[in-house]
């Protein structure tokens, strides 16, 4: 085991809305991740359990964030880890606004008080080889069962508009279309139902990961999605399972606000990290 954490790796546990993340903090050092290390982590009877482990490095803006699923696969964005960590970062620093780098490219965010953080995550990618796709096609309606709408966020997503959410074994749907041919990356799936022109009800399967409380590139790409069909504007309220986030599709980017929450902080033991360091 490297001998730099021959005590244990400290890491944080923090959640949006329910969708919980691990976050290791490694600025100031060599930055290190191995899929079997995140995916071991990420077992939530063998290890802390997480929808997605974050880890915050140096960067050329206020840190440089990289993700792992809970099956070890990296994503290139994680919008609600996105948040959570930039609150911790303002509440460290002072900073009202920061720049945070990403696979995905640079993100701002902004202190919106009251515990709510705001997030751009960038701008939707609507050609289907950057989201990507297998092939050429329509990304606003896909040639598959119930016609759903792709969007990129530095992550596929795949949009369905339903009457009802709750009618939607999602257990059962959502890796149906995960490993959809059409997505050679696999895809995030997603339900929603409009309740207003401003007002969406959605619910969320996580590629890599499963049924999740919430997810924010995913309410990025379903507020998107809605208003390319003009079932909605472009700034709605989306309730999830584990409360609501607002997006707003301005001319800048996607923006995502919302809140967040640091549970706790604890240490990974040599005994756990041995082998893997």
């Amino acid at each position: 085991m490297n001998s730099e954490f021959s005590n244990g790796l400290p890491f944080m546990k923090m959640h949006g809305l329910g969708n919980d993340f691990v976050v290791v903090d490694l600025r100031g050092r060599a930055p290190f991740m191995t899929a079997d290390l995140a995916k071991r982590i990420g077992h939530r009877h063998f290890g802390v359990g997480f929808d997605q482990l974050a880890m915050i490095s140096d960067g050329t803006g206020d840190a440089h964030l990289t993700f792992y699923n809970a099956d070890g696969s990296q994503a290139a964005a994680c919008g609600n880890a996105t948040r959570c960590i930039a609150r911790f970062l303002m509440d460290e620093t002072g900073k009202q606004t920061l720049e945070l780098t990403t696979e995905r490219g640079t993100l701002a965010a902004r202190d919106m008080g009251e515990g709510m953080t705001s997030v751009n995550m960038g701008h939707p990618l609507l050609d289907w080889q950057d989201i990507p796709l297998a092939r050429e096609m329509d990304t606003l309606e896909l040639p598959i069962d119930g016609a759903p709408t792709a969007t990129g966020m530095g992550n596929p997503h795949c949009t369905f508009f339903v009457d009802d959410v709750h009618a939607v074994d999602l257990a059962q749907f959502g890796p149906k279309f995960e490993h959809h041919p059409l997505f050679p990356e696999r895809t995030n799936v997603q339900v929603a139902q409009i309740i207003a022109p401003d007002h969406i009800r959605m619910r969320v399967w996580e590629r890599g990961v499963g049924v999740t409380w919430a997810s924010g590139s995913s309410s990025c790409a379903t507020a998107v999605a809605a208003a390319r069909r003009g079932l909605t504007g472009r700034a709605v309220r989306i309730d999830l399972d584990g409360g609501t986030l607002h997006i707003d599709w301005r001319e800048d980017g996607v923006w995502m606000t919302g809140p967040s929450a640091h549970v706790f902080s604890a240490t990974l033991t040599p005994e756990f990290l041995k082998g893997t360091l």
